[in-house]
């Protein structure tokens, strides 16, 4: 038993070397009903949940069904196995049946396949299928019954829309590329599926439109997932910090979403989205820093709203980087540079408090994490008005005693609702992080050390790939024609090319000429 125990917590492409050195007996079924359920039952032994359901023909057992009875939905299998099984038990003679005509002619369940393997055997079972043994065979018809509780698709909390789909992924991954094969109804679309986690066994699956995807990528994809070794994955961000090509870099080089439609559109530009069971965020690849401040909802008003309202998250990203450090900067180094009448208020209102300018930024900013933390663990009645409340409260109680001044205050709340503009929540995280290093920069060495501080950020994004594509592009390396879907959002007549870097294969888009017309219909 201790040797087939350890072969099956083997990673799935390492069974077939395992086996190699197993007996027979131990790795495939034998055609000994009593000797498959002995040794099926010492696997799952101390299981309480799972199920041997026996069915006895003329006295002697002609048929095992093994399931778990916590993953499928036991109406189906009484239905469409044991229903089926029993109502034919009186009229089989004593010879045993076949797994065949057991498939063929029995057993009603739409999805059903054949398998000989132990190991098979046991992952399917605790994927939720039901295992249907017969005596005199050496091989099991496997049935799906999955039956685990699942939420309907919603619209995510995390990327809301005015106008848009309201659907959401949901922790079945199935449910999750039907979600995508209804928005893309092409055989085109591929799904291959990956085993990763020794333990856990979660599926994964590796989707792409043939044809559109780069060769290059998508084999990429394919070994770097292959290539995990963990115990178990329980959300895809263990996939994702397995991938991504620069680990210790502030922004994220793989993109999160919960939308299908996302995804869907995504896959059409040539892109490749990792799916993981059990999780509701959809990983896709490669990603640009222009990814992360696009909304769907851009593409789904019009477009001159769409690129005013963009320039505007390019604005506030801005303020949400510089704002405090620039405030420590020039009020410590440079106050040469502000207004008389302004640099008297900002000296009267600091004159009572007892800190430089950077460590008063820097404890209000911190607070303000805090406080933004506390309002997303706490209940969601009282949670955003505890941070907002929390924030009134606390800046004004520390104005008023002296600790901080009212500017700070200012600043800070301003450099909080610009970090909200940021449409990706992984992007905005990274987004967030960088002004700590910018405001010890700028207590330090003023404009100066804000200056070193942008130019290494720039240095640092330029340096980045996403699964071979530069991440700035396409500005670094710049390509105009690819400018159409950066700064300004393109109507969709004039966007008639894919990104090269991405769809390698096929760059078109659309055919050109759809310009609409008045005259178009004479």
């Amino acid at each position: 038993m201790k040797r087939y125990r350890k072969w099956l917590l083997k990673p799935a492409d390492q069974y077939r070397t395992e086996e190699l050195q197993l007996g027979e007996e131990e790795r495939n079924l034998t055609s000994e009903i009593d000797r498959n359920e002995k040794l099926l039952k010492d696997i799952f032994r101390n299981c309480s949940d799972i199920v041997f359901r026996k069915i006895r023909v003329a006295g002697h057992l002609q048929w095992l069904v093994v399931f778990i009875k916590s993953l499928v939905d036991e109406k189906m299998i009484d239905e469409h196995v044991i229903k089926s099984l029993v109502k034919n038990d009186n009229t089989r003679d004593e010879q045993f049946e076949e797994v065949e005509i057991l498939d063929d002619q029995m057993v009603s369940a739409a999805n059903t396949n054949t398998t000989g393997s132990i190991s098979e055997i046991v992952r399917l079972v605790l994927m939720g299928y039901a295992v249907v043994l017969t005596a005199g065979d050496s091989n099991a018809l496997t049935v799906t019954v999955s039956g685990l509780d699942k939420r309907t698709p919603e619209e995510p909390t995390s990327e809301p829309v005015i106008r848009g789909p309201r659907e959401g992924f949901i922790e079945h991954i199935s449910t999750n590329i039907g979600l995508i094969r209804r928005r893309i109804k092409t055989p085109r679309l591929k799904t291959e599926s990956f085993t990763i986690g020794e333990i856990s066994q979660t599926q994964v699956v590796v989707a792409y439109i043939e044809g559109i995807a780069s060769d290059a990528v998508v084999e990429e994809v394919r070994k770097r997932v292959s290539r995990i070794r963990i115990d178990g994955v329980l959300e895809s961000n263990y996939i994702e910090e397995f991938i991504e090509d620069y680990p210790y870099s502030p922004f994220p080089q793989v993109h999160s979403t919960e939308r299908p439609d996302v995804v869907s559109a995504e896959l059409l530009e040539g892109k490749v989205s990792i799916l993981v069971d059990t999780s509701p965020f959809v990983l896709i690849v490669p990603m640009t820093f222009w990814t992360g401040m696009q909304a769907s909802e851009d593409y789904y008003i019009r477009w001159p709203i769409a690129t005013f309202v963009r320039w505007i998250r390019f604005m506030f990203a801005t303020i949400a980087v510089l704002a405090p450090p620039l405030y420590v900067a020039v009020t410590t180094f440079h106050q040469e540079m502000i207004p008389t009448s302004l640099v008297l208020s900002i000296a009267t209102a600091r004159e009572p408090v007892p800190f430089p300018a950077l460590v008063e930024a820097l404890l209000m900013e911190i607070t303000f994490e805090a406080l933004r933390e506390a309002g997303i663990r706490l209940p969601m009645q009282i949670g955003q008005a505890i941070s907002i409340v929390g924030a009134l409260v606390i800046g004004q109680a520390a104005v008023q005693a002296g600790i901080i001044s009212a500017p700070v205050v200012i600043i800070v709340s301003i450099t909080g609702i610009a970090a909200f503009t940021i449409p990706r929540y992984s992007f905005a995280n990274g987004i967030r992080l960088l002004r700590f290093p910018l405001l010890l920069l700028a207590g330090t060495l003023g404009l100066y050390g804000i200056a070193i501080g942008i130019l290494g950020i720039l240095a640092h994004v330029a340096s980045l790939r996403s699964f071979g594509v530069p991440y700035f592009s396409p500005v670094a390396p710049l390509t105009l024609r690819e400018l159409k879907d950066v700064f300004i959002r393109t109507p969709f007549w004039a966007k008639t090319r894919r990104p090269q870097s991405i769809a390698a294969n096929d760059s078109i888009r659309r055919p050109p000429g759809q310009k609409p017309s008045p005259n178009r219909g004479e």
